[in-house]
């Protein structure tokens, strides 16, 4: 019994020295698993500890994530819709008060009945509400198009990995460009339109500044210097008075109504024209990526067929082994 115990001592006595040794060497191997994780058949496996902690290569971090991330943003698209929504908001909101101005205008100055200048409100009236309607539809067909560019960025980023490319999802594509086509010229001739009463509004206040230096321009009599606006149609030649001249002319300039209209025609104008700078700017986008879907759907015909002339060339070497097995 004594012997025993001795030994049992002398055991126990070494026993830390041998967990020390025997985890060292673990934590070792569980190293060179960490660094190297494509060596799997090594018979030891790291052992964790309490101590461990996961590194900067075993989980990609918060910038990694971040750089992925924005790396699949369409920025073209982005860029686009960003200009797109401020030419539509531009032209909606400041040719909607810029028409009521105009109204005012002729009312009070051009046209004193009001059965005369009845069809020009009905029609100004009628060009609010399809002004509302413009920017409704502008701005969830903006949304429309840039989720169309996150779907083909993604589509091209894994051009050579495993994504898909569906026939239906060429076929909207399509769509979009043909009528994102239509749309951009749509708004080449309403960028035309609204150059109209830009044209008015400067004709009217360039007459407004003859006549406060007549002497500079060579004008002899004030009062015969005149603007009519029937013969822009817009109100009909029987309208009463629809002539103004003179001191009544440079009085309707300095109102806030003719000042307020002049400078908001011409941003509804330029918001026109960035909405047509925008729209195609979009058709690009959209075509290059029709493009490159086109292409991403002809690597994964490509690849099909590879792979299935690789399936059928392997069960041909598998059935001819099998007939060489059974004639041996």
């Amino acid at each position: 019994m004594l012997i025993i115990e001795s030994l049992l001592e002398k055991d126990t006595d070494s026993l830390p020295l041998k967990l020390a040794v025997n985890s060292r060497a673990e934590m070792e191997i569980g190293r060179y698993h960490w660094m190297y994780p494509g060596s799997k058949n090594h018979q030891y496996r790291p052992v964790p500890t309490l101590g461990d902690r996961a590194g900067p290569l075993s989980s990609p971090g918060c910038f990694e994530c971040c750089i992925k991330c924005l790396g699949g943003v369409p920025y073209a698209s982005l860029v686009a819709t960003i200009l797109c929504f401020s030419g539509v908001a531009l032209f909606c909101g400041c040719g909607h008060v810029a028409l009521a101005g105009t109204v005012a205008i002729l009312e009070q100055h051009f046209s004193t009945n009001t059965s005369d200048h009845a069809l020009l409100s009905e029609v100004i009236q009628l060009m609010q509400y399809v002004i509302y309607g413009i920017a409704s539809f502008f701005f969830l067909y903006g949304i429309i198009l840039l989720a169309e560019g996150f779907y083909t960025t993604s589509a091209v980023k894994e051009l050579h990995g495993e994504f898909k490319t569906t026939a239906c999802g060429r076929c909207i594509s399509g769509m979009f460009v043909f009528l994102t086509y239509v749309l951009g010229v749509a708004w080449l001739g309403v960028f035309g339109f609204s150059a109209v009463p830009v044209f008015m509004f400067y004709n009217i206040w360039s007459t407004c500044e003859v006549i406060k230096s007549p002497q500079s321009n060579g004008t002899s009599g004030v009062e015969q210097i005149c603007v009519d606006v029937r013969q822009y149609g817009i109100i009909p030649w029987n309208a009463f008075p629809g002539k103004i001249c003179g001191s009544a002319l440079e009085n309707i300039c300095n109102t806030n109504e003719f000042y307020m209209s002049y400078h908001l025609f011409i941003v509804a104008c330029a918001g026109a024209g960035a909405t047509v700078i925008a729209l195609i700017h979009f058709l690009m986008i959209l075509s290059s990526n029709w493009a490159y879907l086109k292409d991403a759907s002809k690597v994964q015909a490509y690849r099909a067929m590879k792979a299935k002339e690789e399936q059928e060339l392997q069960d041909i070497q598998s059935r001819s082994k099998e007939q060489l097995n059974s004639y041996t």
